[in-house]
């Protein structure tokens, strides 16, 4: 046996127990007709506390006697319990028990004394998720399903992701739509035409897991959240159901929705908020096992990581399990093709690893990408979390790229503050990072970057570019916010709205035409905004919806887009998969008139704000011989040196045509407007 055949062996030989085990774990209820068999996590006499075990206030000391029961249920929201039966302890922190009877159309709660809860893993719940329900879930899925198909990936490269809240989507009376804010808008014919026509191959969803902050019970008052505040994670939320008083309705419509989409050929990529819960004493882990999935301080206080009151404490066995099961459970049973990690940064790299093996047996195109960052300090050795900077220990794991998105709008601390769109200069060599996708490159001079001074990457499928996201104001706000041009009274309404659309394609151009994986807001397509709202987690329906008016006012926004994006997709040159390859064949353009060159190269301060780089030598790549991408944020023209030559203008002015714009440009240089992107090509 070779030495790669031996570490094969002995990977399987650590995955496939620890992958078994998990399931064991988290099958809380098992139905049969003739039984149902209730399992759950939860102290006998002690706690284990960071790998110290002692007693606890929480739990029974050796002189009570632990007590667990299971209550069942006929109805999902009131009633009182039709039976309770204890629980027996059938192992260290492990209780079962078994109800005869066909228990079908049941509800359940676990108490352990610290107050009722549908366990941690529950699979189905009554509406507002306080009881889970016992269901066949077999039934729950769509005609076809077993034929629903992940739509084919070569590389993460060649996703286009599309960040969507379901009920922005679709809520407007604007949209045309008949389930508005639900789940079944997405399988609409007229949802997925727009979907196909703009070309986007993947749906990044905000949480679709049942999260606590609005009120099933009272869909008809005006309600919204984000949904980052967990409750059930392995349960659709049922405000986006048509029923949420029926647990197999949300799950029916949300495989629906995956169906429709796979058969238009767009992913779906799960929003996985396993940093923190909605709070603690009201958690399901809390209720079940206290204190055990969270991080406290050293003091004793629990670790706020998160920003939301709590952190979970990832590097725990039974969280580890926990997140690996729940992962794993939502691409077996609801076809997920990818994971966007909320606040990847609190979690440790060893269960990020883990789960990114876990997920290679089934699919190795399944992508996973994170924020990777936290919102607040740790109660873990930050060298050992998956943050930015250690995207590249991550094996194949991908992270966001705020060097780029700040290098392009101004800083996520300061709303007024613009960069490289407001031709402000100074973030350049910043978003020359973003363009190599995060690698090291022997053009991008680390010292000058915003944030990182060396590459996160260790390969440009681990950045995810982009220029705005939804915890932010869009792109629209931005610009509005940080250009003065674009709130001068003094000018035409007219005047201002093409400065903004100007500065908008210019933006995006930067991140369609990086290495990376290119990312964007759902709606900026159609110039959405958001009235200036920074944080619109729990704003009406009036600030977060779509104006599909937009599309008739803003026509060419939604052209350039579909365009731009079809440009990515047919060039192969902008979506290079490796670091090596991006080297070799990526470089960047002196961008200061020849004229005006200092002795040692150095760029004169008045031609900041402008950026240009080759795509070189694609023969057997692309169909595209050589490729020049040339960024102007300045409102004046400006000259740039390119390799003499005769071109094809792909990209002038907001207008996107790869057949060829006027007639083909000759010569050692170019002119490039004011506020705008232009892409040479050479056949």
């Amino acid at each position: 046996m070779n030495i790669k055949n031996q570490f094969l062996v002995a990977l399987t030989a650590v995955l496939v127990p620890h992958s078994l085990m998990a399931q064991g774990a988290f099958n809380e209820m098992s139905y049969s007709k003739d039984k149902t068999t209730f399992s759950l996590n939860s102290p006998t006499a002690s706690v284990e506390v960071d790998g110290v075990t002692g007693a606890t206030s929480q739990v029974s000391s050796s002189s009570t006697k632990p007590s667990v029961k299971i209550r069942i249920y006929k109805d999902g929201f009131t009633g009182k319990p039709i039976k309770t039966v204890k629980m027996k302890s059938v192992g260290k922190d492990r209780w079962e028990a078994t109800v005869k009877g066909d228990l079908k159309g049941k509800f359940y709660t676990f108490d352990m004394g610290k107050g009722e809860c549908p366990g941690t893993f529950a699979k189905a719940v009554g509406v507002n998720g306080n009881r889970g329900a016992i269901i066949d879930m077999a039934s729950t899925n769509p005609e076809g399903w077993k034929d629903d198909k992940r739509p084919e990936l070569k590389s993460p490269a060649d996703l286009v992701i599309y960040e969507l809240h379901v009920r922005d989507f679709s809520v407007s009376p604007t949209s045309g739509l008949k389930y508005k804010g639900k789940y079944l808008a997405l399988t609409e014919p007229k949802a997925i035409e727009y979907l196909k026509r703009l070309g986007i191959n993947a749906i990044h969803f905000q949480p679709l897991f049942d999260f606590a902050s609005v009120d099933e019970t009272r869909l008809d008052t005006p309600q919204f959240n984000w949904g980052y505040d967990p409750k059930n994670y392995n349960v659709p939320d049922g405000s986006y159901s048509t029923d949420p008083f029926s647990p197999a309705v949300r799950v029916r419509e949300f495989k629906q929705m995956v169906q429709a989409l796979h058969q238009a050929g767009i992913r779906v990529i799960f929003d996985a908020v396993y940093n923190h819960t909605f709070n603690i004493d009201g958690s399901n882990f809390q209720r079940t096992y206290p204190d055990y999935y969270y991080r406290k301080t050293a003091d004793g206080k629990y670790s706020d990581g998160s920003g939301c009151g709590n952190e979970t404490a990832s590097e725990k066995p039974l969280m580890r399990d926990y997140m690996i099961e729940s992962v794993l459970y939502w691409v077996n049973e609801y076809h997920i093709d990818g994971f966007r990690f909320d606040l990847m940064g609190v979690h440790d790299i060893e269960t990020m690893k883990l789960i990114r093996a876990a997920v290679d047996k089934i699919d190795p195109s399944i992508y996973i990408y994170g924020e990777g960052w936290s919102a607040g300090s740790c109660a873990y050795p930050n060298d050992q979390l998956a943050m930015k900077a250690n995207t590249f220990k991550l094996n194949g794991i991908g992270a966001f790229s705020d060097d780029m998105r700040d290098a392009l709008r101004g800083p996520f601390s300061d709303n007024t503050k613009g960069a490289f769109l407001a031709g402000i200069p100074g973030e350049e060599e910043s978003l020359k990072f973003g363009i190599v996708g995060g690698i090291a490159h022997p053009q991008v001079d680390m010292n000058l970057v915003n944030y990182d001074k060396k590459p996160w990457t260790a390969e440009p499928t681990q950045q995810i570019s982009y220029v705005s996201c939804h915890d932010d104001m869009c792109l629209v706000d931005r610009l509005k916010a940080t250009v003065p041009g674009i709130k001068d009274a003094s000018r035409t309404e007219s005047e201002r709205i093409a400065e903004l659309i100007r500065l908008d394609l210019l933006a995006q151009t930067a991140v369609f035409t990086s290495q990376g994986v290119p990312f964007f807001l759902a709606g900026e397509e159609m110039l959405r905004d958001k009235k200036g709202v920074h944080n619109s987690y729990c704003s009406p329906d009036s600030i977060n919806e779509f104006n599909w008016e937009n599309l008739k006012k803003y026509p060419q926004v939604f052209e350039y887009y579909r365009n731009l994006i079809q440009l990515r997709k047919n060039h192969p040159a902008f979506r290079l998969a490796k670091a090596e390859a991006v080297r070799e064949h990526l470089e960047f353009l002196p961008t200061a008139p020849v004229a005006e060159q200092k002795k040692d190269g150095a760029q004169v301060e008045k031609n900041g704000c402008l950026l240009a780089f080759r795509l070189k030598n694609l023969e057997g790549i692309d169909s595209w011989k050589n490729i020049i991408v040339i960024f102007n944020a300045n409102k004046e023209a400006r000259t740039v040196a390119i390799p003499q030559g005769e071109y094809h203008v792909a990209c002038c002015n907001g207008v996107i045509n790869e057949d060829g714009i006027g007639m083909p440009l000759v010569g050692n240089e170019t002119i490039i407007d004011g506020q705008s992107a232009l892409i040479l090509y050479q056949k």
